[in-house]
This record gives C-alpha cells, structure tokens and sequence, in this order.
C-alpha cells in the first residue's frame, strides 16, 4: 500500500513541476495570454530577417511582437502588423525600423517614440519606417571601394 501512495505523490510532483514549466516557457516566449496586445501596420521596403513572432522592441525592452507578413503586390513593399501591449502608447510620430542585435544575432523591430502628444490606436500604420540593412552588402561596396560619395 506504501508504494500506492509513494508513487502517487511522485507522480503528482511529476505534473505539477511540468505544468510550472510549460507555463513559464509561455510567459518568456509571450505566448501566453494574460498579456493584452493591440495591433499596429508598418510598411517595410526590406524585411530581411524578420518573421512572425520577431520580437518587438522600445528602448530594448520587449512589447510585442510580429504577427503577420506579406508582400504588397502593388508596391513591392513588406507590409508587416504586429503587437503591443496595452498600456505602451506610442505617439503618432514614432517611426519603426528593423535592427540588427549585432554581427550574428537575429533581427528584431525597434519602435524610435516621436515627441507627439497624440497616440496610436490599435490598427493604425506607423508611417517613419527604416528596413533592414544586409551587412553583406555593406561589405561587398566596402572591399569593391563603390562609395557615392566619391564620384560626385
């Protein structure tokens, strides 16, 4: 009857440790639903190295995150939506663009705030956007000398 009982309270310390861990797995990945989120647009000439779920950033701290990409036909553009969470206004003239976390890290959306005493509301489009740079690109017109500024 002992081990009735001893496997019972190991197998019930089994769940609740899995259950502690799945729900803290959901609270780092923010895939967990406690926190409200309201959309906002960004129109994008570049999106290299950004996907649904990229992070979405303010001063380095995480407030969201992508939740849809695809390609405008018309205007060859990225149009990307993605979160953030209630409670972050963004004044109207903030602008987004797609950083880079350094040589090898991944990519993210930095939200830059504006000074406007008007706020976004979910839906809107941010209009200010700066696309991503490819860093191979920059070092192909490095060693190839193809600098602007030294024709004119």
């Amino acid at each position: 009857m002992s081990e009735n009982t001893t496997e019972v309270i190991v197998g019930g310390a089994v769940l609740a440790i899995a259950i502690g861990f799945l729900a803290y797995a959901g609270q780092a990945t923010g895939i967990s639903a406690a926190a409200k989120e309201y959309p906002l647009a960004a129109s994008f000439r570049s999106a290299d190295g950004v996907d649904v779920g990229t992070d979405v950033r303010l001063a380095g701290v995480k407030v969201g995150r992508v939740t849809q990409l695809h390609l405008d036909p018309e205007t060859y553009r990225a149009e990307t939506t993605f979160t953030v969470r209630e409670g972050i206004e963004i004044p109207d003239d903030s602008a987004v663009s797609i950083s880079s976390e350094g040589l090898l890290g991944g990519n993210f959306v930095e939200i830059q705030p504006g000074g406007s005493p008007f706020y976004l509301t979910a839906g809107d489009e941010i209009e200010f956007t700066q696309g991503s740079i490819s860093l191979i690109s920059l070092l192909l017109k490095f060693v190839s000398g193809d600098s602007k500024d030294a024709e004119g």
